[in-house]
């Protein structure tokens, strides 16, 4: 669901999503942070599947993420992604986690297109437009 420049992705965390202090493995964000990126790109008609058959990779090249708050098992958090910068040759992705209606952790994924050899390469151009296209949406939406 997109609502003021944010996609929203609802999850519920699963048993296996813990750790023996029954809070949310560390490492899970990170594959939280790929389903929200994955479903926003989706459902904005970029997904990546058709990315990848068309030749091309957006191998995360740097990331980053603030825990906050614990999350617990059974909790169903929201993750809220956006583009955190203008898009160019890297695509730099944003994310909120909340639960309970608190922020529970931030971060970001830095990506950067390449092709399957993992040599970076220009997007291709009618992605670079679409991705564009959004950034502009979105920034004018958060900023309302």
């Amino acid at each position: 669901m997109i609502e003021n420049g944010f996609h929203t992705t609802e999850i519920r965390v699963r048993y296996a999503d813990t750790d023996q202090m029954g809070v949310a493995y560390n490492g899970n964000y990170l594959v939280w942070f790929e389903i929200g990126r994955t479903e926003f790109l989706r459902e904005r008609g970029l997904p990546y599947k058709k990315l990848e058959e068309d030749g091309y990779l957006l191998p995360v090249i740097e990331s980053f993420v603030k825990y906050l708050k614990p999350i617990r098992y059974d909790e169903v958090i929201c993750i809220r992604t956006h583009f955190g910068e203008k898009p160019s040759l890297k695509l730099k992705m944003c994310y909120e986690i909340f639960c309970r209606g608190q922020l529970m952790a931030t971060g970001f994924t830095l990506h950067v297109f390449t092709d399957r050899n993992m040599k970076p390469v220009k997007p291709p151009a009618d992605a670079l437009k679409k991705i564009t296209e959004l950034w502009e949406i979105y920034s004018t939406e958060r900023i309302k």
